[in-house]
């Protein structure tokens, strides 16, 4: 660990020291007794390749780390990194087009599969150069880009959005990328991306820490996550399948199995479970890794993995991401995927971040939309235009019914929302600060939302 984390650090190094567990600062002095300090060992290293022995009877199979999921949908759970996958992992990079003449910048956090395994894991695979920053600066990316002569970046999707939020400037252009590395760009922020910050290629990936497999956006097609070809479907067999987003599980036929879907309709991601193709799951929690393991999919005694995603396949096998399983909510009949409507409302102009989900509503089947909206500096909130986008964007069932006001959306260290305390939490004002908006039909506009308005709808007076 860092010697700035020492204060979470002697909190649990009583326990840590009792499970026979050594820890490190990367520094060349330790503040804590029983800390080692590793940074001058590392120097005094010698750069010979290590003796046959040290990796005697290490594998393919041998388990090279831990790395925790992001806890977006609760607490963040350690999946098992083996050492054949880690390599798989690094070699996307090469996959993608990364040479060993390339500088590779990287702001994710290490602690992830993103910027450990495909950043710097991608870069020792190849020998090119790794540039870190500790915090992502969206004032500073593009000025670190040209002192370090990036030519390679790593995003995730809200990275991205940040980047093109930021105020145009004249050197906008002036940079030597020539290629975008990452996950979970919408279409509209690729587009605006490309159109502001000149013909970068984009090379868009899917997949999960815990997955076995996952997809690659080979030919730069805009929004999309990958193509299914042969070589895919032969080595790693995935399905989209039927799933009842209410009842929050597969749809199944009369023999109990589950129902694939045709292009053009957006089903659950599996991936069959093979030699090729292993899921090694969660350390010490066999509960959750059996959870996610899917089970009679297309035939009697077959294991799939859940990726827990929402996918749709085009008719040219092109593989679109659509939301989360626990994101999507249903109401008055239809499935409204949260990051559609997310795309749509960030093109509001005094909208800089915002969060949708389904929240219960007294007297409805499923759950009425709500969305969390920090503005962006300077800006107001205004209901009519609001109401105006949305009634030209959207469909009447997708448009958020409430909206909350935030001063900041609470994000996960790799920049992913967390929706579970907003759900919970609902549209009281009573129990909310924060300024509240109700979708009010009637004016054509998001008017704030009252008490009275609030105690209409739980005693179901006020239909939504």
């Amino acid at each position: 660990v860092p010697a700035e984390l020492r204060e979470a650090v002697e909190e649990v190094l009583p326990d840590l020291e009792r499970d026979g567990i050594r820890v490190f600062y990367l520094s060349s002095a330790s503040p804590t007794p029983g800390v080692e300090a590793l940074l001058g060992a590392i120097e005094a290293a010698p750069d010979e390749p290590l003796p046959a022995w040290h990796r005697a009877g290490v594998t393919g199979d041998s388990k090279a780390m831990y790395i925790y999921t992001s806890g977006t949908t609760g607490l963040p759970k350690a999946a098992v990194i083996t050492e054949l996958k880690l390599m798989m992992v690094a070699s996307l990079a090469r996959i993608c087009g990364v040479r060993q003449d390339d500088v590779v910048y990287t702001t994710l956090p290490l602690y992830h599969s993103a910027g450990l395994l495909v950043g710097v894991g991608g870069c020792l695979d190849v020998g090119a150069t790794c540039v870190l920053r500790s915090k992502f600066s969206a004032s500073q990316f593009w000025a670190d880009c040209r002192r370090y002569n990036v030519t390679v970046i790593q995003y995730v999707g809200e990275l991205m959005r940040y980047l093109c939020n930021t105020p145009q400037r004249p050197d906008d252009r002036e940079h030597g990328v020539r290629m975008a590395l990452g996950n979970g760009m919408r279409a509209e922020v690729w587009k605006e991306f490309l159109r502001r910050f000149g013909p970068v290629a984009v090379c868009e990936f899917y997949g999960a820490t815990e997955g076995n497999a996952g997809f690659i956006n080979y030919t730069g097609k805009v929004g999309s996550v990958g193509r299914a070809n042969r070589f895919i479907q032969l080595f790693a067999p995935f399905e989209l399948i039927r799933y009842n987003v209410e009842q929050d599980e597969p749809v199944r036929d009369e023999r109990g199995l589950c129902i694939p879907v045709p292009p053009g309709e957006t089903g659950l991601l599996v991936v069959k479970i093979t030699k090729n193709t292993p899921f090694h799951g969660y350390a010490g929690d066999a509960q959750k890794t059996e959870k996610k393991i899917l089970r009679d999919v297309l035939a009697k005694g077959d294991a799939y993995f859940n990726s827990g995603d929402l996918l749709m396949m085009d008719s040219e096998r092109f593989m679109y991401f659509q939301d989360r399983v626990g994101d999507t909510f249903r109401w008055k009949g239809e499935n409204v995927a949260t990051t559609e409507v997310e795309a749509t409302l960030a093109l509001v102009s005094f909208i800089q971040d915002v969060n949708v989900y389904g929240v219960a509503v007294p007297g409805c089947e499923g759950r009425c939309g709500m969305a969390a909206v920090c503005l962006k500096a300077g800006a107001t909130f205004d209901g009519d235009k609001l109401y105006a986008h949305t009634r030209d964007t959207l469909p009447a069932y997708a448009a958020p019914r409430f909206v909350r006001i935030q001063d900041s959306l609470e994000i996960t260290g790799t920049f992913k929302q967390c929706k579970n305390n907003l759900v919970k939490e609902g549209f009281d004002p009573g129990t909310i600060r924060d300024r509240l908006f109700f979708r009010d039909d009637a004016r054509r506009s998001y008017v704030p939302l009252t008490p009275q308005t609030f105690a209409a709808i739980r005693d179901m007076k006020l239909s939504l």
